[in-house]
């Protein structure tokens, strides 16, 4: 499976997650999980998945961090691109 991340509890590496829009890095950080709308519908990512680069919808995007409290992060977004990487 994937490599290891020390205290994620889930024995797979967390994800690098980036929300950019037109004119500002809304959020950069680890995560463990991301869920958002996208022009697609709606995606959710869990750590371990594959790299990802979505166009995001108008809503709001969900990020579980993968600090120890896990705290979540809600943004609010128009157009805007959101991207993982392990």
């Amino acid at each position: 499976m994937g490599d290891h991340a020390e205290g994620n509890g889930l024995g797979v590496s967390g994800l690098t997650v980036t929300v950019v829009s037109a004119t500002a890095e809304l959020w950069s950080g680890e995560a463990t999980m991301v869920v958002a709308r996208t022009t697609e519908g709606e995606i959710g990512i869990l750590a371990g998945h594959e790299p990802t680069l979505g166009v995001l919808a108008a809503g709001e995007v969900r990020i579980t961090t993968a600090d120890v409290r896990r705290s979540r992060r809600r943004l609010k977004t128009d157009s805007s691109l959101l991207t993982t990487t392990r």
